[in-house]
């Protein structure tokens, strides 16, 4: 949904590690990985800034929670996955 450009957010649970990522710091894109490792796929996407608060239910928000909104742009790069070779 992030790669078509419908899901314009994204929200994690405000723990003390991803707050600390992003209090008083200043970003021009995000990046998503399905998974870890180099050969996973990845999406970088333009960082609009962030709040505290609730989601959407349709992006995956479950309702009445409060989340830090990540806000979303337009995709900048995408890397597609690579089968190994053994």
């Amino acid at each position: 949904m992030i790669d078509s450009g419908e899901k314009t957010e994204e929200y994690r649970d405000p723990s003390c590690w991803i707050l600390s990522r992003l209090i008083g710091k200043g970003y021009d894109a995000v990046e998503f990985s399905n998974g870890y490792g180099s050969t996973v796929p990845k999406i970088v996407v333009q960082f609009f800034g962030w709040h505290q608060g609730v989601g959407n239910p349709r992006w995956g928000a479950m309702p009445d929670r409060r989340y830090v909104v990540i806000r979303l742009g337009r995709v900048l790069s995408r890397q597609i996955s690579h089968a190994s070779q053994d």
